[in-house]
């Protein structure tokens, strides 16, 4: 048995798990976990990254104390896109800016004057998204931050060089920049010549399973660990660990659906697709485990029912779900991939309002809110499956849903019987898994990723929903949403 850390960071809190991997064991216990908190500045929205930093020291402490003082690994995720800025010395340039900033307003539009969208989508594979690290290097163009800059490092490549001191660029999450040919694995030179882009910001390329350097003494010294202690690059995007941790079995034709603040909805592929149709229907290329590609759409996820859980003093999530599921299905609902709902705050309203403007009944209580969110959650799960098959030419036969929203039986449920497919639920702590599996195989503990989804299917629990009803009924939503 080997013991490793695996520190998760989503976009609303962060975790420190401990693996422990045998040959045919594989067990999870979180150590650690810290709230992830924006602040709001004058400047605009700003990650509070030396917390963030903070937490990690203290759950690799707490790592530490599970293990004896002993750890064989470390390794880091988190989410995408954004980024800190370094100086000639090494030191951080202000606190990294959040990705639902407002400072990416128009600039998408700007960019696609130089490089047309298309040209773009060709070369980098990428959807549309407005916090893209592209769009967000666009618009800091002429900021005093990035004209200091010597070297830009992504949120788990900036965690692992205050550990390490030693810089990289994890290759899963570099694909999320838009900078990167999803064909060759390398950076796209044209793109960001065309964009004024310096390419020569971003440290080296490291992939899944490269070494990336040691926690230095001091680290050492102040989690109480016994050195020496590697760290591992894994997939470093959390969505890239999560679908490396999707437990499918055999020659399983599946999709998946990462759950949690976002949906991840899509398909694991050998080759990206670089339609004009794929990029017309905004699905996204992202490079995975093993040369794989993540076939995926975003789609804004339970950060709906986040924010209005929130706006309602945090009620009982429980009773809130349950009170859902006795409201009638479909009666509402919304384009839950819409950009309008991508900032936070008076969500609630927000979606009461785009239901009026499209002459749909008006949920108003929690539930009835509740349960518009999860019919359009569900719907959206559907819409990105089913043309994720065509623009792929790839059937699925069944959907393992993983992340937090494995824990909502409401929408597994519901996306089972929108998808008219079987869902397969679990594991929930998906991203900490692959990530924990990525470092166990660096080890030689276990094989490839066929055997590492085996092992997550003898050793985690999961939950199966089959389809009830008929699709008919979801049609019609669909239809009534998109006018189609």
């Amino acid at each position: 048995m080997k013991s490793y850390a695996a520190v998760d960071l989503g976009a609303s809190s962060g975790r420190v798990m401990v693996g422990r991997v045998g040959p045919e064991s594989l067990d999870l216990t979180e150590a650690h976990r810290f709230p992830n908190r924006p602040v709001r500045v004058p400047e605009g929205l700003r990650w509070d990254i030396l917390s963030l930093y903070g937490g990690v020291l203290d759950g690799l402490r707490a790592a530490g104390a599970h293990c004896g003082g002993r750890l064989d690994s470390v390794g880091i995720d988190s989410w995408a896109v954004d980024y800190g800025l370094l100086d000639a010395d090494g030191a951080l340039l202000g606190n990294p800016v959040h990705y639902r900033d407002t400072r990416t307003q128009g600039v998408a539009e700007k960019v696609w004057a130089t490089v047309p969208a298309a040209e773009l989508y060709a070369a980098t594979g990428l959807q549309y998204a407005p916090f893209n690290t592209l769009y967000q290097l666009v618009a800091a163009r002429s900021s005093a931050q990035l004209s200091y800059a010597s070297r830009l490092l992504l949120i788990p490549d900036l965690l692992t060089y205050w550990l390490t001191g030693e810089v990289g660029t994890e290759l899963t999450n570099a694909s999320t920049t838009q900078l990167i040919d999803p064909r060759t694995r390398d950076w796209s030179y044209d793109v960001a010549a065309r964009l004024g882009i310096d390419l020569e910001l971003f440290a080296p390329l490291r992939r899944p399973g490269d070494p990336a350097g040691l926690l230095q003494h001091r680290v050492l010294d102040e989690t109480g660990l016994t050195g020496p202690v590697p760290v591992t690059t894994v997939g470093s995007h959390d969505t890239a660990s999560a679908v490396a941790a999707v437990p499918a079995v055999g020659n399983e034709r599946f999709a998946y659906i990462c759950t949690g603040t976002w949906s991840l909805a899509g398909l694991e592929l050998e080759a990206p697709v670089l339609t004009e149709a794929s990029r017309a229907a905004n699905f996204t290329n992202e490079l995975g485990l093993d040369g794989t590609v993540r076939y995926l759409r975003n789609i804004m996820g339970l950060w709906l029912l986040q924010e209005c859980v929130r706006e309602w003093g945090h009620p009982d999530l429980g009773e809130l779900l349950l009170a859902a599921a006795g409201v009638p299905p479909l009666r509402s609902v919304v384009d839950a991939g819409d950009a309008a709902f991508l900032a936070p705050g008076r969500m609630p309203s927000r979606i009461a309002d785009a239901c009026r403007e499209s002459g749909q009944p008006v949920p108003e209580s929690p539930a009835e809110i509740t349960r518009c969110i999860l019919d359009s959650l569900a719907l959206a799960h559907r819409r990105a499956i089913r043309e994720a098959e065509s623009l792929a030419d790839h059937p699925v036969d069944v959907v393992h849903i993983v992340g937090g929203g494995t824990r909502n039986a409401l929408l597994c449920q519901l996306t089972a019987d929108a998808c008219g497919l079987p869902v397969v639920a679990g594991p929930a702590e998906a991203a900490a898994l692959g990530n924990v599996l990525v470092q166990a195989r660096t080890h030689g503990l276990v094989g490839d990723r066929t055997s590492m989804r085996e092992l997550l299917v003898r050793t985690q629990p999961l939950e199966r929903y089959e389809p009830r009803g008929t699709v008919a009924a979801w049609q019609a939503a669909e239809a009534r949403l998109t006018g189609r």
